[in-house]
């Protein structure tokens, strides 16, 4: 089965979506198939990969119901047929990604949702909209014997987000360097075991629902810090400053709070995957002028071709030394990835 990682942070801007997808570019080639879930009503994600065929794939017949909010829409209006899986665009330049699109009207069903999430099973109607997002993420992977799922939250702390986080077998938090990424995070340090006791009270009474809970609990991969300028070969001083502050938020504050749920591991199997004592995966600085050539291309940032760079003598010769980097940036993270999941499909 698919392993679900979430990307998670109520905080914006902290380039969440694009990490999304260059890790999920990145594990793909290493030969990994991935399923992209776009779960942000922005659907930026969406856009980043369809790219100029955006617009015209929500209103042809063919795709425009190939979608997140269409693919669980009859549990949530009561239609009498099951959930079914969607199918998928796959970028041209790599044929082990899949996007399960996301669609602007998503929180429509995020009251209702609410609402079910919260009657403990007392009206019947209500008892399968908890488990439908994972019986169609379930049954999409299957259908494209997926590896590893992504899913991109919105910055929210909605019944939606809440409901996909639990779902999930693992999650990463980006954040950027700055005083609210820290406030964001506290919030997170009782937001989180809070949506994993939901899910604990709630998977004995959604049992023989058409569409159970899932039964993970997801574990923290890591934390990503990003968008941030660098001086000298390392981030300026004042993000620097905030960087040490985000990690010791982590450290004293995150996961104490993580490991009374069981959503965190050993901090010996983290060493073990090559990831630090502080939990950061990375620190990813600012893509600068590489991010609206790779927007351009929809593609990753690494996955720049040299003839799509557009510039020429140093300026060119600099895009490619800074593309080499986040390459191996995003390699590494992929292989720490790839080591703790693995590590944990053999528990």
């Amino acid at each position: 089965m698919a392993q679900k990682i979430v990307f998670f942070n109520h905080k914006g801007g902290v380039s969440k979506t694009t990490t999304t997808y260059n890790l999920g570019w990145m594990l793909a080639e290493n030969g990994k198939r991935i399923l992209l879930v776009d779960a942000d009503p922005q659907c930026n994600l969406t856009a980043l990969i369809l790219n100029e065929n955006f617009e015209q794939y929500f209103l042809e017949d063919a795709t425009k119901y190939n979608n997140i909010k269409d693919g669980v829409k009859v549990a949530f209006e009561g239609k009498p047929k099951p959930i079914s899986p969607v199918e998928c665009f796959s970028p041209t330049r790599n044929a082990n990604v899949f996007l399960l699109a996301g669609h602007a009207n998503l929180s429509e069903y995020d009251a209702a949702l609410s609402f079910a999430q919260t009657s403990n099973n007392a009206i019947s109607a209500l008892q399968n909209l908890p488990g439908a997002f994972n019986e169609l993420i379930n049954k999409t992977a299957d259908k494209y014997k997926i590896d590893y799922v992504l899913i991109d939250l919105s910055p929210a702390l909605s019944s939606i987000n809440q409901n996909l986080f639990t779902l999930s077998d693992f999650f990463i938090i980006p954040t950027n360097p700055d005083p609210f990424s820290i406030m964001a995070l506290n919030t997170l340090v009782s937001i989180l075991p809070k949506w994993v006791d939901w899910a604990e009270r709630m998977r004995p009474s959604l049992h023989d629902a058409a569409y159970p809970l899932s039964t993970s609990t997801p574990k923290l991969i890591g934390t990503l810090i990003q968008r941030f300028n660098v001086r000298k070969g390392k981030a300026a001083k004042p993000y620097r400053e905030n960087i040490d502050e985000i990690k010791e938020a982590v450290i004293n504050n995150l996961i104490p709070a993580l490991h009374v749920k069981n959503m965190a591991f050993d901090p010996n199997i983290y060493k073990n995957a090559g990831i630090s004592s502080d939990y950061c995966l990375a620190e990813i600085p600012d893509f600068q002028g590489l991010l609206p050539k790779a927007n351009d291309n929809g593609i990753p940032i690494f996955a720049i071709q040299d003839n799509e760079i557009g510039e020429t003598g140093p300026i060119k010769d600099g895009m490619i030394e800074k593309r080499g980097l986040f390459y191996k940036l995003f390699e590494n993270i992929a292989n720490q990835v790839i080591s703790i999941t693995e590590y944990a499909k053999g528990i």
